[in-house]
């Protein structure tokens, strides 16, 4: 239990502005400011937060209170859950007795798992600063691939030892439950053996828009071509994959201040070039781009930018996920790498001010870009232009802005 005076405390310090902005991208407008209410979905702000009353109001969809309401309704936390919340963001300290055994029994499977998905996270770090296997194998990999120590704390990278049970029987050890490792994907039970999902591989936890570690991106390190290169924790409560974007809790800021987000494909992407300087940069690893992730976005800025190596099939594959991108009504370019690079190996081989220089040079409105690539496709065959106009048009028409419409049809 929380004492009243620590309650007090919190609600006294938490400034309504400062948690919502945490979240959404918010815009003054005279005495109050404004943004895309996140609660519902919406391409007109009507979400409106008073500094003056510290209250929220969405004249969408009627949600309202004051910043402990909308972490609760936000994150799906309990009123204390909501309290802790805020009083970390605030570095307030709650004196709170350790959770026994039995404490953690009784948590709600949701809190259980989150619980848990943090204590992996702190593990597979502790494993990769302190264990010899860990600074041996996963530290080394890391600084082998050029990220700093300031980067690998950044996104928590870690490592999962060799020995096949060794995190579940830790967990299990400090008094976590078989049935919560399981859920959460960490340990995979069959016919009464288990043993741990993300042994001998590198880590690289994914976050939900607060923070918190909710699901796990594993590399293999051996050649073993048996073996998934990339695995990755399966769907539960707590992960929808669908809904959750590598990067953007470390990125939303940045987002936000630069009104543009970098979309590229996966965890080294991000690493690298969040390390050399580009920080507005996340990733929908492990799936196609999806109409929640998008909606993520359009939380933060209008405007992204795709990144793209110089594979045309991947490209060509890719622009459904970009119309989705133009129906939600966002701007979106393109920056194309030359063949052979990714935004990884790109960003490792250039100093900061050439990358910052190629990105600005290099950047595409995409229609622009489609029609180009396509045309190079169809010089000197009528049908695929005809072909190609068809695909244009039908991205045109998928723009909600007519003024932007009638533009791109000139």
């Amino acid at each position: 239990m929380i004492p009243k005076e620590t309650v007090a405390k919190i609600l006294e310090t938490a400034e309504i502005v400062d948690v919502v902005s945490d979240f959404i991208s918010l815009k003054k407008r005279g005495a109050n400011y404004l943004g895309l209410c996140p609660f519902h979905n919406e391409k007109g702000p009507s979400f409106t937060v008073s500094p003056a009353k510290g209250i929220y109001k969405c004249f969408g969809c009627g949600k309202s209170g004051a910043p402990v309401n909308f972490i609760m309704e936000h994150e799906g936390l309990t009123y204390p859950e909501a309290l802790r919340f805020l009083a970390k963001k605030y570095s307030i300290k709650i004196e709170e007795v350790e959770q026994t055994a039995d404490q953690i029994k009784e948590q709600n499977a949701k809190e259980s798992m989150m619980l848990l998905s943090t204590y992996a996270q702190q593990q597979f770090t502790k494993n990769l600063w302190e264990d010899e296997e860990g600074k041996r194998i996963g530290l080394s990999y890391f600084k082998e691939r050029g990220f700093s120590k300031q980067t690998i704390e950044r996104f928590q990278l870690g490592y999962s030892l060799e020995s096949r049970k060794a995190f579940s029987d830790k967990a299990l050890a400090d008094g976590y439950l078989m049935e919560y490792l399981v859920k959460t994907g960490l340990t995979i039970e069959n016919e009464g053996r288990y043993f741990d999902r993300f042994s001998g591989r590198v880590i690289f936890p994914i976050h939900n828009i607060s923070g918190r570690a909710i699901a796990f991106g594993g590399r293999i390190l051996t050649n073993d071509k048996k073996l998934a290169k990339y695995l990755n924790s399966p769907e539960s409560e707590i992960y929808h994959k669908s809904n959750v974007l590598y990067g953007l809790f470390q990125a939303k800021k940045t987002i936000v201040e630069k009104n543009n987000c970098y979309l590229v494909e996966g965890y080294t992407d991000v690493v690298s070039l969040s390390q050399a300087g580009v920080e507005n940069v996340v990733a929908s690893a492990g799936t196609s781009l999806t109409v929640e992730q998008i909606r993520l976005i359009r939380r933060f800025t209008p405007n992204v930018t795709i990144m793209y190596d110089g594979d045309s099939a991947g490209i060509k594959a890719s622009f459904r996920g970009i119309n989705l991108i133009l129906t939600e009504g966002l701007n979106v370019k393109v920056l194309l790498f030359p063949d052979g690079e990714d935004p990884d190996s790109f960003a490792k081989k250039h100093t900061q001010e050439d990358l910052l220089a190629f990105m600005e040079g290099n950047t595409t409105d995409f229609i622009s870009f489609k029609t180009k690539l396509l045309l190079d496709e169809t010089k000197n065959d009528p049908i695929g232009k005809a072909q190609l106009i068809h695909d244009i048009v039908e991205s045109i028409s998928l723009i909600p802005d007519g003024i932007a419409r009638s533009l791109y049809i000139k």
